[in-house]
């Protein structure tokens, strides 16, 4: 047997008669050498079509023969010149699926008329009037769109991730809000049933103490009966032992003695009367309807404060905007009447009036703000709409575009048509103000006493609003304190 390390020279493939190489045997042998040096095919690889035993990777697909060849099979496309002449591409794979049906060649162009792959062949038949381009080029536009559409698709994904965030967010603000409904509920029913519970004992105790009152008037009475009857008592006795004695004049002078009676009531005219419930118990239910009325609407005032202070916004003063006779702050929170100054011209600015109003405005949803407004004697709050005549005067009413509140002297009026005057039980140190744009709602509150002042219902609002707020001198030209708007402080 032949040592691995034999050198096989070509004298062992020579014929032994003419001496001449084995060319049937020599060929393969090089075949079966070239092929176990070729990189088998890997899954995603096109195979070669002719590789029966091992299949090899394609190097090549012919687009005349429709096969694949790895390198070794494709040696006679690259020696016969018949060969040479042959389409060579990149490999590719299941290449009867790349011809045309009809006449059996490559399909190489793109009908955009009838958006289908077709062939030379066809372009001469039924596709002859019809615009084709390379399957390249439709391939690069209609990547294009692919790159357009996946945008769009996750664009849409997105969105409805967002929508789905949004529903979340809605149930998470409706548990939210669902709690603070339980939380003011119980909050609100238990103080409603303290005062009941309190007018409960006021009424136990009132009739406890008219029956104690009663029970007091039978003791004194039966005590001083039982008095009576004993005087009488010792009286009898002595009248009984007095009947007995036969001496006249012992009897006589003991009679003088009984003469007058023991002191006595005339007990016809003396009852005792039993307490009169009758009433008592409607009495205390009045009071008590009149006293849930009042708690009532304390402890509404209260929750409605705290769930308007929920839409807080942070607001500061247009400093564009306000009458030159108007010192505002750095910081725009404060303002105060401080003189007349030169200020360059604005048509946002009031030359009327002393108004400024906020940067900001609102034109949906909620908003709430607070003003300080102690020890300031004269002014007006409230929101206006931004077409609001800034330059002349006019009447603050809603019909004008102003929902305002006005003090002045301890005097409070919502402005409108006709002014609706306000009752107040102490001075004002601090204004709340709500807005509900799409409810058409302006809501004032006395924020330090927890009172709701007023509301403006069925507000109609088409343009954005914008807080504004007005302070003038005093009757007798003294400053007075700024108004300040100031951070909500949340209400317990």
């Amino acid at each position: 047997m032949a040592s691995a390390k034999t050198s096989w020279s070509e004298e062992y493939f020579s014929c032994s008669i003419c001496l001449d190489v084995f060319n049937k045997m020599a060929a393969q042998f090089r075949t079966s050498v070239r092929v176990k040096e070729q990189p088998r095919v890997k899954p995603g690889e096109v195979p070669c079509d002719v590789c029966t035993e091992i299949r090899l990777k394609s190097v090549k697909s012919c687009l005349e023969c429709f096969m694949s060849f790895c390198q070794t099979h494709l040696e006679p496309h690259q020696r016969f010149t018949i060969l040479k002449k042959h389409r060579l591409v990149e490999p590719i794979d299941r290449l009867e699926e790349r011809m045309c049906k009809i006449h059996d060649r490559f399909l190489e162009l793109f009908c955009k008329t009838e958006q289908v792959c077709v062939c030379h062949s066809c372009t001469e038949g039924d596709h002859r009037s019809h615009p084709v381009v390379p399957l390249k080029e439709e391939y690069e536009v209609k990547m294009a769109q692919l790159g357009k559409m996946e945008a769009e698709i996750q664009q849409m994904i997105q969105e409805r991730q967002n929508n789905i965030q949004e529903i979340k967010d809605t149930v998470k603000r409706s548990k939210a809000e669902a709690d603070r409904e339980i939380a003011d509920g119980v909050q609100v029913l238990t103080a409603l049933m303290h005062c009941i519970e309190k007018c409960l004992d006021d009424l136990n105790q009132l009739v406890k103490e008219r029956l104690k009152s009663t029970e007091k008037q039978a003791e004194d009475l039966i005590k001083e009966l039982e008095q009576e009857i004993e005087d009488l008592t010792n009286r009898s006795s002595e009248v009984k032992q007095l009947s007995y004695t036969n001496d006249h004049l012992h009897f006589l002078q003991a009679f003088r003695s009984l003469k007058d009676p023991p002191p006595t009531r005339d007990w016809t005219t003396v009852e005792v009367r039993p307490p009169s419930y009758l009433g008592t118990w409607r009495r205390f239910l009045d009071q008590l309807e009149e006293t849930l009325k009042m708690k009532t609407k304390k402890l509404r005032d209260v929750v409605q404060l705290k769930r308007v202070q929920q839409y807080e916004v942070d607001v500061t003063l247009d400093p564009d905007t306000g009458h030159p006779k108007l010192i505002l702050s750095k910081d725009g929170k404060q303002v105060h009447d401080g003189g007349v100054k030169k200020l360059p011209d604005n048509p946002k600015r009031f030359t009327h009036c002393l108004f400024v109003v906020t940067r900001q405005s609102f034109s949906s949803l909620r908003f709430f703000f607070e003003v300080q407004v102690k020890d300031n004697t004269l002014w007006y709050l409230g929101v206006a709409r931004e077409s609001i005549n800034r330059k002349g005067g006019t009447t603050f009413t809603p019909e004008t575009g102003y929902w305002i509140l006005y003090y002045y002297n301890g005097g409070l009026v919502f402005k409108g048509n006709p002014d609706v005057r306000l009752p107040l039980r102490a001075e004002l140190q601090k204004v709340g103000v709500f807005v509900d744009y799409d409810e058409g709602l302006v809501s004032i509150y006395d924020v330090e006493a927890r009172v709701h002042l007023y509301s403006a219902t069925g507000c109609t609002f088409s343009e954005p609003l914008y807080p504004i707020i007005s302070t003038w001198l005093t009757a007798d030209c003294k400053k007075s304190a700024p108004l300040i708007i100031s951070p909500v402080n949340q209400t317990d």
